[in-house]
Order: C-alpha cells, then sequence, then structure tokens
C-alpha cells in the first residue's frame, strides 16, 4: 500500500524540482574526457507517476511570521559569492554532492516541504538541510525555534541551522520580516554552499499575493505572483505553488508531524491576514468554490505575458536612444504604452530610483512627458531622481 494521498502529492512536487536542480547542477560541473564518462555520485531513477538586515546566526532557532512570507523576495547577493557555482571537482575527483535547503518556520506549508525533502533527497544523492529564521518579534520566538530545529534534526536534515535576525520597519511590518527573512536566507546559502533553498509557498499563498497585486494597481507583473524559481541566480524554488494549503496541511497529519500555527497568519493586523481571513471566503462565497485555483491561473499567464513584455522591451531600448545614449521622445511615442513604459521604469531605476519606491503612478508622469507634452516641467521621482524632457531628448538623471 503506497503513501497517502496528500503525502504521495508533495513528494511527488518536490521529486520534480529536486530533478532540475540536479539537471542545473549537473551542467556547472566539469565536463568529461571524450573517451571518459563522468563519475558521478546520484543517479536520477526514472520518475514513476503518482499522486540586508542584521543578521546572526545560532545553534537555536528562530521561528518566522506568516508562514515564511507570502510574496515576492529581493534578489540580494553578497559581495564576491557566486552561490549558483558550486564547487568544481578535480578531473580525478566526484563532483561533490549538491546541498538543497528548506526555509521551515514550523507551519504546516514548511513542515510538509521538509519531511518530502528529507524523504526524497537522498534517493537523488542530494544532501537535504534545513534553516529557520527567528524574527524575534514574539514572545518565546526563540524557543519556539529551537523545536523547529529539532524537527528537522528528526526528519534528518543535515545542516541544520537557526538565524536570528532584526527586523527594521522600513515598508511597514510585513516587507520589513520579509526583508530580514530573505537576507539571512541568502546568507546561509552562500555559507553552506546549498544549490537551492526550497519554499514552501502554496496556490493559495499565490492566489492571496495576485489579490494583493490587483490591490495595489501595480499592473501585471505584480498579477504574475511569486515565481516557482526566483532569488540570485535561481536560489529559491517553490514546489508547493500547484499544490492547496489544505494538501500540505493533511501531509502533516497523516505523518503525525507536529506544526505551529503562528498567530501572525490570524491577527488582522496584518493585510495578509485579513485577505486570508476574510476576503478569499468571501469571494468564495458570493463566485463559487474555484476562485483560488483561477487565481493561480492568473498568476501563471500574467507571468508568461509580463516576461514576454520584459524581453521586448529589452530589445527596444537600444533602438530608441541615441548616440549619447539619451531616449528619443519620438522614437519612443511609436512603441506601445507597455514597452515603452517598461523602458522608462528601467532608465529610472538604472538613474538611481529605487525600484520598490517606484509606482506606476510615477511612471505615468515620467510617460506624459512623451505622449502628453506641452512644455510641462521636470518630473521629481524617488531617490532623488529627475526626469525632463529637453530638445525632443528625455533625460533621466539624479538631482
Amino acid at each position: 500500500m503506497g503513501p497517502h494521498p496528500a503525502v504521495a502529492a508533495i513528494r511527488l512536487a518536490v521529486r520534480r524540482v529536486l530533478h532540475d536542480i540536479l539537471t542545473e547542477h549537473s551542467r556547472t560541473t566539469d565536463a568529461p574526457a571524450p573517451d571518459k564518462p563522468r563519475a558521478t555520485s546520484y543517479e536520477i531513477p526514472q520518475m514513476a507517476p503518482s499522486v540586508a538586515p542584521s543578521v546572526t546566526s545560532t545553534t537555536s532557532t528562530g521561528a518566522m511570521p506568516a508562514a515564511y512570507g507570502t510574496a515576492r523576495e529581493p534578489s540580494y547577493q553578497l559581495p564576491g559569492q557566486s552561490p549558483q557555482e558550486p564547487p568544481r571537482a578535480a578531473p580525478h575527483e566526484r563532483p561533490p554532492s549538491p546541498l538543497v535547503l528548506v526555509a521551515c518556520s514550523g507551519g504546516a506549508d514548511s513542515m510538509a516541504l521538509a519531511s518530502a525533502l528529507a524523504f526524497e533527497a537522498p534517493k537523488l544523492g542530494i544532501r537535504a538541510g534545513g534553516i529557520t529564521v527567528d524574527h524575534g518579534l514574539q514572545p518565546g520566538s526563540d524557543l519556539r525555534a529551537e523545536e523547529v530545529v529539532l524537527r528537522m534534526r528528526e526528519l534528518g536534515l543535515d545542516p541544520v541551522e537557526s538565524i536570528a535576525v532584526t527586523v527594521g520597519r522600513q515598508g511597514g511590518p510585513e516587507a520589513a520580516a520579509r526583508d530580514a527573512r530573505y537576507a539571512a536566507l541568502d546568507a546561509a546559502a552562500v555559507r553552506h554552499g546549498a544549490v537551492a533553498v526550497l519554499l514552501g509557498h502554496t496556490r493559495d499563498d499565490q492566489a492571496e499575493t495576485v489579490l494583493l497585486g490587483l490591490a495595489r494597481g501595480s499592473g501585471i507583473r505584480s498579477l504574475s505572483g511569486m515565481a516557482a524559481v526566483s532569488g540570485a541566480g535561481g536560489r529559491y524554488r517553490r514546489p508547493f505553488l500547484q499544490l492547496d494549503r489544505q494538501t500540505a496541511r493533511k501531509a502533516c497529519m497523516v505523518q503525525s508531524l507536529p506544526v505551529w500555527d503562528d498567530p501572525h497568519n490570524s491577527d488582522p493586523a496584518y493585510t495578509r491576514s485579513r485577505l486570508r481571513q476574510e476576503g478569499l471566503p468571501a469571494l468564495e462565497k458570493a463566485l463559487g468554490k474555484g476562485v483560488v485555483e483561477a487565481l493561480a491561473r492568473t498568476a501563471q499567464l500574467s507571468r508568461d505575458d509580463a516576461d514576454a513584455l520584459d524581453a521586448w522591451a529589452g530589445q527596444a531600448e537600444a533602438a530608441v536612444r541615441d548616440s549619447a545614449g539619451l531616449l528619443e521622445c519620438a522614437k519612443l511615442y511609436a512603441l506601445p504604452p507597455a514597452v515603452r513604459r517598461r523602458i522608462l521604469r528601467r532608465a529610472a531605476i538604472e538613474a538611481g530610483a529605487p525600484a520598490g519606491a517606484l509606482f506606476a503612478r510615477h511612471i505615468e508622469e515620467v510617460d506624459r512627458l512623451i505622449t502628453g507634452w506641452r512644455g510641462q516641467g521636470a518630473i521629481n521621482l524617488p531617490g532623488k531622481v529627475v526626469a525632463q524632457r529637453q530638445g525632443g531628448r528625455l533625460v533621466i538623471r539624479q538631482g
């Protein structure tokens, strides 16, 4: 008799991601000599169908709020580090076994992910470890973190590490905690030489992210939600984006895995918590079941469209600049608005405008210098960046 369907589903999802990681890892190792096959430390079996904040490393763990975050993460990379380039083996040596870490808060989603990783990784010759982050935002968070470390060790994960962080205030409590978390995870991945970090975001988390993007009115990129692969060098992987939250919880229950329900996930002080507890249930009541699945599909379709438009803008940018590198307004005007505004946003960021503070309304104002020119003055953007039209050229610079 096989495993419970919920357990089979989470294991299959993790197995698929680990196969992808192995394939990518094998491409980074030295190619074998023409007459000598490569020695490998793993075999990939045939898959059968089945269901920048302050960081302090400690020997115990930390729990984290909001189910290890549920929004897109900033891309951190430490100077001089190449986190996605594992050590190359000498010609006579076997390549090192890759290490994959799981970010585990102790909640149902991340505990299910940790258990699936611990089960699948050894079969593929992959080393599996775990990281938990203590945000220090709740009394006793350090003690709960120690429990998470013990649970990961009981699953057979090694190395296991707890990281205590100091959460700032920039961008609000949820964004500040997320920034602290990802900075800690990035540092841990570099320190341990991990090729990937698995995150337990589910289809429900994706639906919430799409709705939050819709509420901000930030455009199609916000509607694309969380990517299955993201971060510096594709470090972060989200195996559960096609699985619902209940599947992960059921998998923990049938495996008798203790889970911790973060009170922040039901605290109405947090926007995502209100959406989870009130918004989505109200939508399902009004529109019927299937809202979460539809929103997740919207995320994937939006991501495909956004990627295509980003590629178009990247190719078109060179053609709308003059020999001095300045943007020519007449050529920009001829482009579709979605492409033109992407070029403007990229130019503003390159000039020093913080991406997180650059909103659609800023780009719309800059766009009017091209499409609605009536001699208006300069546009002030975040980061002390100024955009102004001069002699048929659009000049975007600091100060």
